[in-house]
């Protein structure tokens, strides 16, 4: 009984992993968006852009502070979250204001040439743009030559968003 009861289990779960992989083949279970592989990889953690972090509250309060689903908009295949409307309100009118450099990956990273994920609470505003960085650690590297570093990120970000878009 037990031997046809796993038998069966396994059956299943086989012809799960031949249907899933033929939609995969079909393109009918795709990657998100270009868009959304560049404009951030925060929806790998369930929450959206800058992991759920309101991205004009750094510009507006000077810190991070997370998002509410409440408050919500959409934008490069992404969904921003905001503490409140009018930050919400602030970003749809501007989005590139507010948005993160480097489609929010971590522009150390970037300007070494690859991408890693950010720590919202690693931040820097430049110029009156927002970069993130992976952790307040590798942020203190990319404090030691910030102008270098973004020189180096926007000339490596063309090159890495083209990757993304086409992964």
């Amino acid at each position: 009984m037990q031997t046809i009861a796993a038998s069966n289990f396994s059956r299943r779960l086989f012809a799960a992993f031949a249907v899933a992989f033929g939609l995969m083949t079909a393109g009918l279970l795709s990657a998100p968006a270009a868009n959304a592989k560049i404009w951030f990889e925060g929806g790998v953690f369930g929450s959206g852009a800058v992991r759920g972090y309101d991205v004009v509250a750094y510009f507006t309060e000077g810190r991070p502070v997370e998002g509410d689903r409440q408050f919500t908009h959409s934008w490069m295949g992404t969904e921003w979250r905001f503490a409140n409307a009018e930050h919400r309100d602030l970003f749809a009118a501007n989005p590139e204001k507010y948005a993160p450099q480097y489609g929010g990956w971590c522009a150390w990273a970037v300007s070494q040439g690859y991408t890693a994920s950010v720590d919202p609470e690693a931040w820097r505003i430049v110029d009156g743009k927002l970069y993130l960085n992976y952790s307040k650690s590798v942020q203190s590297q990319w404090n030691e030559d910030i102008p270098g570093h973004i020189s180096r990120g926007d000339r490596n970000w063309p090159r890495i968003k083209d990757k993304l878009a086409t992964e």
